[in-house]
């Protein structure tokens, strides 16, 4: 039996745990939904609140109307008593007094309504700018909630990639290497064919005056010098 107890309190502890993981990973979620059940209550009890401000209106109209009802009542019982009405005039009394009995009554209705609609307003406000301040709390909590987890889900990406980026560089590095080695290759052919191409041989006939003369331009110039010499002599020789 102590076995299956302590088996119990052990499946009652994991059960609590996991309910407290549900709630703190849908804390924010919890949370809005709080601040619209919050909101709906404040909306019925505006509702309310309309509905007693429409009572405290219909009071006060028969306020009104039972004021209007003495004065013309006690206008009247004046009018009976300087006609010498007595009789009449007290029974006009008697009704004025009535009147005044509902009046005091309603008056009394009225202030109450009155009082329950300062005091409605009063909690009806406070519980708005309470809203007003969880929800703007809510707006952050959400606003540092995405923070992390984008925090998290870039450290988590540079963990999990941080082989693959090294990967990348390194071949990076072997892409440059070998774009080296080309430009080395090419640079040490150019070399070579210096030294025992065509170009190399080239150079060596120019050098023993072997071949095309490599002042053609000197050679040109004094071609046409001789030949402008000799024009002029033919030109100088007498017909």
């Amino acid at each position: 039996m102590a076995v299956f107890s302590k088996i119990l309190t052990m499946l009652r502890g994991d059960v609590h745990s996991i309910g407290q993981s549900i709630v703190d990973n849908n804390a924010n979620r919890i949370y809005e939904q709080e601040i619209v059940e919050a909101k709906a209550h404040v909306a019925t009890a505006r509702h309310d609140l309309t509905a007693v401000m429409a009572k405290e209106m219909q009071a006060t109209r028969e306020v009104e109307r039972l004021q209007r009802e003495v004065q013309r009542y006690e206008g009247l019982a004046l009018e009976a008593l300087t006609k010498n009405q007595s009789a009449l005039a007290e029974e006009v009394a008697g009704k004025v007094a009535d009147i005044e009995t509902a009046l005091a009554a309603e008056s009394a209705v009225r202030d109450e309504l009155a009082g329950h609609i300062a005091r409605l307003k009063d909690l009806i406000r406070g519980a708005e700018a309470v809203l007003r301040d969880h929800e703007r709390e809510l707006a952050m909590a959400k606003t540092t909630e995405s923070v992390y987890r984008a925090t998290a889900t870039i450290s988590s990406s540079m963990g999990n990639s941080g082989s693959k980026l090294m990967s990348a560089k390194e071949s990076l590095e072997r892409i440059k290497q070998r774009h080296q080695d080309t430009a080395d290759r090419m640079q040490a052919a150019d070399a070579l064919d210096g030294e025992f191409g065509d170009k190399a041989l080239e150079r060596k006939l120019a050098a023993a005056g072997i071949g095309d003369t490599p002042n053609r331009k000197a050679e040109v110039m004094a071609r046409l010098q001789q030949r402008a010499a000799l024009a002029a002599a033919s030109a100088d020789k007498p017909l």
